[in-house]
């Protein structure tokens, strides 16, 4: 197994991709201490995984709560080998002109700088340990608008930057930093802060699925599974060549343009062949006429 006698840390594991993480992580044989804000999630991940996951309570806006996180798993387990940090939100959702201070400040706390602190508390638990690795969540909204709210993807830009800063840093420590980029996964991350019933929110996941699934290469919404065979990768020594970079998993969303990969979907330089076949035939016509 992959990840046998490892410790591995998963901050934002009591659903999604950082549920099904630790659940691969354990299955691999690893003793995974899994974080959240939300207790019962974690109960519920910790009673019916196949292996050896921890929960602990863990804001990841609060750098205090972050250290606890690393202290206690390496005060457990005699140090980390793997941090992976996947807690994060769809933050604030208002456009840059109407966005306030404290929305933006939240949202960066969320996303960017607890990824930072992350990485913090985790790396004097991780010095010395063979093939230790930090994997960060980024996403495919980093890459450019209209993936996600603005506050969002300016805080998941940031991740890809700090995880080649990190990178650079700890490399004489010999600690890998990596980051995965995620498409529409099918989570709650962008419905959790929806202030409806739960079944609508159910509808609206299955909403962005489909919808996402039409605008991608690969025709099906992405699963979190898909983005922990990633981390996963990243994390072992499969990937011992492999830092400062990052793994686009998205279903070719961002490949291009829609008529880039969908041979139904009219290119401009068929536009433009069409323009000239017209031209040609109207020149032709005009010729044979003068004759």
């Amino acid at each position: 197994m992959r990840f046998s006698g490892k410790t591995v840390v998963v901050t934002g594991a009591a659903s999604g991709i950082g549920a099904e993480s630790a659940r691969l992580f354990a299955r691999e044989g690893a003793v995974v201490f899994a974080s959240d804000i939300d207790s019962d999630g974690g109960a519920k991940l910790t009673a019916e995984a196949d292996g050896d996951v921890r929960f602990v309570h863990c804001d990841v806006t609060d750098p205090a709560s972050i250290k606890v996180l690393m202290d206690h798993a390496a005060n457990e387990s005699g140090g980390i080998d793997v941090a992976f940090n996947n807690a994060a939100a769809g933050g604030a959702r208002p456009t840059i002109d109407e966005i306030e201070p404290e929305e933006w400040d939240w949202t960066m706390d969320l996303v960017l700088r607890s990824v930072a602190f992350g990485i913090r508390y985790a790396v004097p638990h991780m010095k010395g340990r063979k093939g230790a690795s930090i994997v960060n969540v980024s996403s495919v909204a980093a890459v450019g608008p209209g993936y996600s709210p603005t506050a969002y993807a300016v805080a998941k830009a940031g991740v890809l930057h700090l995880t080649k800063c990190a990178a650079a840093d700890l490399a004489q420590h010999d600690i890998r930093v990596n980051a995965v980029q995620p498409g529409f996964i099918n989570t709650n991350i962008f419905t959790e802060s929806i202030e409806v019933p739960e079944e609508m929110k159910m509808a609206a996941k299955g909403m962005i699925a489909q919808m996402s699934s039409n605008a991608q290469p690969v025709k099906r919404g992405g699963q979190p599974g898909d983005i922990a065979e990633a981390v996963a990768y990243l994390a072992s020594d499969a990937a011992s060549f492999v830092t400062g970079t990052s793994l686009i998993v998205d279903g070719g969303i961002t490949l291009g343009p829609r008529h880039s990969w969908d041979p139904d979907e009219a290119t401009l330089f068929e536009g433009l062949e069409k323009m000239e076949a017209e031209a040609k035939a109207a020149a032709e016509k005009s010729a044979a006429a003068a004759t």
